[in-house]
């Protein structure tokens, strides 16, 4: 277990540069003082690790000073050649560079935990697109992954639902999400977000940027989807399920929805249960939604809602009944 920690500690080093006591202390789930007994191990054994005092101090390595890669476990090196999966690198150019980092790290790999890692390549596969959906080929994503990297400002001509637009975007990262490509972008001093497929022109600038200190890529996207998603549900129905629409909900409807449904303990005499699901913006919306439950879900409120279904269910009967007399 300690050697595991102090090579953590030695790989952190080597990636960060100089890092605090306190820092080291909470990526290895340890007490500060547990962090300076295994610096003091590292020294004593070697390891060419310094301390520099001050408010800017913290622990680093010896200029030039690399780890080896064979302390790592056979479930670490083979976790490294699952994160480098070919779609997205192939997607950002990188699919070439990809290919020589791993022959790189296979060479530099022991004998019994290259197998593995090998084995790890053969038999897990990515495919990021949900079901009967498929990966975009977004024509200028190259071209914005690579500002990104620069850090430099670019010119884009942007199809939202409401028309063209013209940006000058601050690039702070991408995000691959069930196939498409998304952009997080600085417009006027605020985060918003673009979808890469829907850039029709982009000019990449030689400007550079200040890139915000407290932004975190991770954080803004589970932020900013976990809003699109309220805002593409800001409303509430009441509705009664039979047996069949509880499974039918839970198997149709969105992680959102699904996770938000109040769905009542006791059932009727009939077995149907009364829930409460957040629905869309308008009556159509909502009403597009629940009659994929067909006629195992009764609308019981707003009133509204349950008016469409009615008329949008009679206009069907309608249709279908003359297709069956003609």
């Amino acid at each position: 277990m300690r050697a595991s920690r102090m090579l953590s500690i030695l790989t952190t080093l080597q990636a960060k540069g100089r890092v605090t006591a306190p820092e080291l202390a909470e990526a290895c789930e340890v007490s500060v003082r547990t962090i300076y007994r295994d610096i003091d191990a590292l020294a004593a054994s070697g390891v060419p690790v310094y301390a520099d005092r001050g408010a800017e101090g913290g622990y680093r390595l010896l200029d030039g000073y690399r780890v080896r890669l064979n302390g790592l476990s056979q479930s670490e090196a083979g976790a490294l050649f699952l994160a480098g999966l070919p779609g997205p690198a192939a997607a950002l150019g990188l699919d070439a560079a990809m290919i020589a980092a791993q022959n790189k790290l296979m060479a530099a790999l022991p004998a019994n935990v290259r197998e593995d890692a090998g084995r790890m390549q053969e038999r897990f596969y990515l495919d990021a697109p949900g079901w009967f959906g498929e990966t975009e080929e977004p024509k200028h994503l190259r071209a914005v992954a690579a500002a990104v990297l620069r850090g430099t400002l670019i010119k884009i001509r942007y199809e939202s639902w409401r028309g063209q637009k013209r940006r000058r975007v601050a690039p702070l990262g991408l995000v691959l999400k069930g196939g498409s490509w998304y952009l997080a972008g600085q417009v006027d001093g605020s985060v918003r977000t673009y979808r890469i497929a829907r850039v029709l022109d982009c000019t990449p600038l030689d400007d550079r940027f200040t890139r915000p200190a407290d932004f975190d890529l991770a954080a803004y996207w589970q932020s900013a989807t976990l809003r699109m998603e309220a805002e593409l549900h800001p409303n509430v129905a009441t509705v009664r399920l039979s047996p069949l629409g509880v499974k039918l909900l839970n198997a149709l409807s969105q992680p959102y929805v699904r996770s938000r449904t109040e769905l009542d303990d006791i059932a009727d005499a009939d077995g149907w249960r009364v829930a409460k699901i957040p629905v869309g913006t308008t009556s159509w919306h909502a009403a597009a939604e629940l009659l994929r439950l067909g006629p195992e879900a009764e609308v019981l409120e707003p009133a509204e809602l349950r008016t469409t279904i009615a008329e949008m269910t009679r206009a069907m009967a309608g249709r279908y009944a003359t297709a069956l007399t003609s």
